[in-house]
Protein backbone atom coordinates (compact mmCIF):
# COMPACT_ATOMS: atom_id res chain seq x y z
CA UNK A 1 0.00 0.00 0.00
CA UNK A 2 2.62 2.29 0.52
CA UNK A 3 4.09 1.88 -2.98
CA UNK A 4 1.09 2.44 -4.09
CA UNK A 5 -0.02 5.46 -2.55
CA UNK A 6 3.70 6.71 -3.79
CA UNK A 7 2.68 6.07 -7.28
CA UNK A 8 -1.07 7.42 -6.79
CA UNK A 9 1.25 10.62 -6.13
CA UNK A 10 3.51 10.69 -8.96
CA UNK A 11 0.81 9.75 -11.60
CA UNK A 12 -2.63 11.84 -10.05
CA UNK A 13 -1.25 14.34 -7.33
CA UNK A 14 1.82 16.02 -9.12
CA UNK A 15 1.53 18.83 -10.84
CA UNK A 16 3.03 16.86 -13.76
CA UNK A 17 2.52 13.26 -13.75
CA UNK A 18 5.95 12.11 -13.01
CA UNK A 19 7.07 8.65 -15.03
CA UNK A 20 9.42 6.67 -12.57
CA UNK A 21 10.26 3.92 -15.20
CA UNK A 22 11.97 1.54 -12.84
CA UNK A 23 9.80 0.80 -10.09
CA UNK A 24 11.09 -3.10 -8.30
CA UNK A 25 11.97 -3.71 -4.74
CA UNK A 26 15.42 -2.62 -4.55
CA UNK A 27 13.91 0.78 -5.51
CA UNK A 28 11.76 0.80 -2.20
CA UNK A 29 13.50 1.96 1.28
CA UNK A 30 11.70 1.50 4.36
CA UNK A 31 11.71 3.77 6.96
CA UNK A 32 12.37 3.03 10.88
CA UNK A 33 8.14 2.04 11.14
CA UNK A 34 8.97 -0.15 7.95
CA UNK A 35 6.49 2.21 5.99
CA UNK A 36 7.53 2.04 2.23
CA UNK A 37 8.72 5.03 0.23
CA UNK A 38 10.17 4.94 -3.18
CA UNK A 39 13.75 6.11 -4.26
CA UNK A 40 15.75 6.01 -7.19
CA UNK A 41 14.29 8.81 -9.76
CA UNK A 42 17.18 8.17 -12.09
CA UNK A 43 15.37 7.07 -15.20
CA UNK A 44 11.83 9.22 -14.20
CA UNK A 45 10.55 11.71 -17.02
CA UNK A 46 8.41 14.35 -16.04
CA UNK A 47 5.56 14.66 -18.54
CA UNK A 48 1.92 16.51 -18.65
CA UNK A 49 -0.88 14.54 -17.60
CA UNK A 50 -2.51 12.46 -20.26
CA UNK A 51 0.72 12.05 -21.39
CA UNK A 52 3.68 9.60 -22.30
CA UNK A 53 7.33 9.58 -22.54
CA UNK A 54 9.32 8.39 -25.83
CA UNK A 55 12.70 7.66 -25.81
CA UNK A 56 15.05 5.79 -27.99
CA UNK A 57 17.12 4.43 -25.51
CA UNK A 58 17.80 1.11 -24.97
CA UNK A 59 17.64 1.90 -21.13
CA UNK A 60 13.76 1.30 -20.23
CA UNK A 61 14.52 -0.02 -16.83
CA UNK A 62 15.18 -3.52 -15.24
CA UNK A 63 14.78 -6.87 -16.92
CA UNK A 64 11.09 -8.47 -15.32
CA UNK A 65 10.12 -5.02 -14.33
CA UNK A 66 9.67 -3.55 -18.03
CA UNK A 67 5.86 -3.72 -19.61
CA UNK A 68 5.82 -5.50 -22.93
CA UNK A 69 4.64 -2.30 -24.54
CA UNK A 70 7.68 -0.56 -23.53
CA UNK A 71 10.27 -3.24 -25.39
CA UNK A 72 7.89 -2.63 -28.15
CA UNK A 73 7.74 0.76 -29.02
CA UNK A 74 10.49 2.21 -26.70
CA UNK A 75 7.87 4.24 -25.05
CA UNK A 76 6.50 4.99 -21.52
CA UNK A 77 3.33 5.66 -20.26
CA UNK A 78 1.15 5.52 -16.50
CA UNK A 79 0.11 1.57 -17.14
CA UNK A 80 3.76 0.57 -17.68
CA UNK A 81 4.64 2.20 -13.81
CA UNK A 82 1.19 -0.16 -12.85
CA UNK A 83 2.88 -3.03 -14.86
CA UNK A 84 6.00 -2.84 -12.92
CA UNK A 85 3.90 -2.51 -9.55
CA UNK A 86 2.23 -5.46 -9.82
CA UNK A 87 5.71 -7.49 -10.41
CA UNK A 88 6.42 -6.09 -7.17
CA UNK A 89 3.18 -7.08 -5.65
CA UNK A 90 3.91 -10.79 -6.70
CA UNK A 91 7.46 -10.69 -5.34
CA UNK A 92 5.94 -9.52 -2.33
CA UNK A 93 3.02 -12.52 -1.76
CA UNK A 94 5.88 -14.91 -3.52
CA UNK A 95 9.11 -14.56 -2.10
CA UNK A 96 10.26 -15.23 -5.50
CA UNK A 97 11.82 -13.09 -7.96
CA UNK A 98 10.44 -11.75 -11.20
CA UNK A 99 12.69 -13.49 -13.54
CA UNK A 100 14.94 -16.81 -12.52
CA UNK A 101 17.03 -18.89 -14.17
CA UNK A 102 16.74 -22.68 -14.33
CA UNK A 103 18.46 -25.23 -15.79
CA UNK A 104 17.04 -28.24 -17.81
CA UNK A 105 19.15 -30.78 -19.70
CA UNK A 106 22.01 -28.76 -20.20
CA UNK A 107 19.91 -25.63 -20.98
CA UNK A 108 19.27 -22.73 -19.23
CA UNK A 109 16.23 -21.31 -19.12
CA UNK A 110 14.60 -17.84 -18.05
CA UNK A 111 11.49 -18.03 -15.90
CA UNK A 112 9.13 -15.13 -15.55
CA UNK A 113 6.70 -14.70 -12.18
CA UNK A 114 4.15 -13.51 -13.65
CA UNK A 115 3.49 -16.63 -16.17
CA UNK A 116 4.32 -18.96 -13.58
CA UNK A 117 1.62 -17.10 -10.81
CA UNK A 118 -0.94 -16.84 -13.76
CA UNK A 119 -0.17 -20.28 -14.45
CA UNK A 120 -1.59 -21.25 -11.16
CA UNK A 121 -4.50 -18.78 -11.55
CA UNK A 122 -5.90 -20.91 -14.23
CA UNK A 123 -5.46 -24.37 -12.14
CA UNK A 124 -7.64 -22.51 -9.77
CA UNK A 125 -4.16 -22.97 -7.17
CA UNK A 126 -3.53 -19.23 -7.06
CA UNK A 127 -2.88 -19.42 -2.92
CA UNK A 128 0.08 -22.20 -3.68
CA UNK A 129 1.86 -18.72 -4.85
CA UNK A 130 2.01 -18.02 -1.74
CA UNK A 131 5.69 -17.36 0.13
CA UNK A 132 6.39 -20.87 1.42
CA UNK A 133 8.40 -19.00 4.40
CA UNK A 134 4.78 -17.87 5.86
CA UNK A 135 3.95 -21.39 6.37
CA UNK A 136 0.58 -20.19 6.07
CA UNK A 137 0.09 -17.73 8.17
CA UNK A 138 -1.41 -14.90 6.40
CA UNK A 139 -5.02 -13.63 5.71
CA UNK A 140 -6.24 -15.72 3.06
CA UNK A 141 -8.56 -13.03 1.63
CA UNK A 142 -5.58 -10.69 1.73
CA UNK A 143 -3.01 -12.75 0.18
CA UNK A 144 -5.76 -13.43 -2.56
CA UNK A 145 -6.32 -9.47 -3.63
CA UNK A 146 -2.62 -9.12 -3.27
CA UNK A 147 -1.72 -11.73 -5.65
CA UNK A 148 -4.70 -11.18 -8.26
CA UNK A 149 -3.85 -7.29 -7.85
CA UNK A 150 -0.40 -8.22 -8.87
CA UNK A 151 -1.65 -10.26 -12.25
CA UNK A 152 -4.01 -7.48 -13.14
CA UNK A 153 -1.30 -4.38 -13.30
CA UNK A 154 1.24 -6.89 -15.08
CA UNK A 155 -1.73 -7.67 -17.16
CA UNK A 156 0.20 -7.93 -20.93
CA UNK A 157 -2.27 -5.79 -22.02
CA UNK A 158 -1.62 -1.49 -20.74
CA UNK A 159 -5.09 -0.97 -21.72
CA UNK A 160 -6.33 -3.91 -19.21
CA UNK A 161 -4.69 -2.31 -16.14
CA UNK A 162 -6.34 -1.45 -13.72
CA UNK A 163 -5.54 2.46 -12.51
CA UNK A 164 -3.77 2.91 -9.42
CA UNK A 165 -6.58 4.30 -7.98
CA UNK A 166 -8.51 1.50 -8.25
CA UNK A 167 -5.60 -1.20 -7.19
CA UNK A 168 -5.51 0.78 -4.03
CA UNK A 169 -9.46 0.06 -3.38
CA UNK A 170 -9.06 -3.61 -4.60
CA UNK A 171 -6.32 -3.96 -1.84
CA UNK A 172 -8.00 -2.08 1.12
CA UNK A 173 -11.36 -4.32 -0.07
CA UNK A 174 -13.05 -1.13 -1.10
CA UNK A 175 -13.65 -2.61 -4.48
CA UNK A 176 -14.45 -5.99 -5.80
CA UNK A 177 -11.53 -8.81 -6.81
CA UNK A 178 -10.58 -7.88 -10.73
CA UNK A 179 -12.12 -10.50 -13.13
CA UNK A 180 -8.88 -11.61 -15.18
CA UNK A 181 -9.24 -14.36 -17.83
CA UNK A 182 -7.67 -17.82 -16.68
CA UNK A 183 -5.28 -18.21 -19.94
CA UNK A 184 -2.61 -15.37 -19.74
CA UNK A 185 -3.37 -13.21 -22.85
CA UNK A 186 -0.94 -12.48 -25.37
CA UNK A 187 -0.09 -8.90 -25.23
CA UNK A 188 -2.00 -6.69 -27.85
CA UNK A 189 -0.76 -3.36 -29.48
CA UNK A 190 -2.43 -0.66 -30.76
CA UNK A 191 -1.56 1.16 -33.50
CA UNK A 192 -1.70 4.40 -32.20
CA UNK A 193 0.75 3.59 -29.43
CA UNK A 194 2.99 2.93 -31.56
CA UNK A 195 2.25 6.27 -33.87
CA UNK A 196 1.20 8.93 -31.19
CA UNK A 197 2.00 9.03 -27.12
CA UNK A 198 -1.85 7.71 -25.43
CA UNK A 199 -2.72 6.69 -22.15
CA UNK A 200 -5.91 5.14 -20.60
CA UNK A 201 -7.55 8.15 -20.53
CA UNK A 202 -7.57 8.77 -23.96
CA UNK A 203 -9.18 6.67 -27.39
CA UNK A 204 -11.58 4.77 -24.88
CA UNK A 205 -13.56 3.31 -27.32
CA UNK A 206 -10.35 1.96 -29.29
CA UNK A 207 -8.79 0.45 -26.02
CA UNK A 208 -12.50 -0.74 -25.16
CA UNK A 209 -12.58 -2.73 -28.62
CA UNK A 210 -8.78 -4.45 -28.08
CA UNK A 211 -9.98 -5.34 -24.99
CA UNK A 212 -12.29 -7.44 -26.04
CA UNK A 213 -10.26 -8.41 -28.52
CA UNK A 214 -7.75 -9.53 -26.20
CA UNK A 215 -10.46 -11.88 -24.45
CA UNK A 216 -10.08 -14.30 -27.64
CA UNK A 217 -6.60 -14.03 -28.18
CA UNK A 218 -5.17 -15.44 -25.52
CA UNK A 219 -2.72 -18.74 -24.76
CA UNK A 220 -1.44 -20.28 -21.92
CA UNK A 221 1.41 -18.56 -21.54
CA UNK A 222 3.53 12.29 -0.55
CA UNK A 223 4.19 10.79 2.36
CA UNK A 224 5.65 7.78 0.70
CA UNK A 225 7.53 8.97 -1.90
CA UNK A 226 11.38 9.26 -1.50
CA UNK A 227 13.24 -17.15 -6.56
CA UNK A 228 9.99 -19.40 -8.22
CA UNK A 229 9.70 -23.19 -7.99
CA UNK A 230 13.46 -24.18 -6.52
Amino acid sequence: MGVASALFYLQEECDRCVLHRDIKPSNVLLDFSFNAKLGDFGLARLVDHGQGSQTTKLILGTDGYIAPECLDTYKAIKESDIYSFGIVALEIASGKKAVAVIERNGKRFKTKLVEWVWELYREERLLDAADPRLSGNYDTEQMERLLLVGLACAHPNYFDRPSITKAIEILGSKAPLPSLPREMPVPIYIAALQDNIVTSSASTSSYNSASNRSQTQSSGTASSIHSFKD
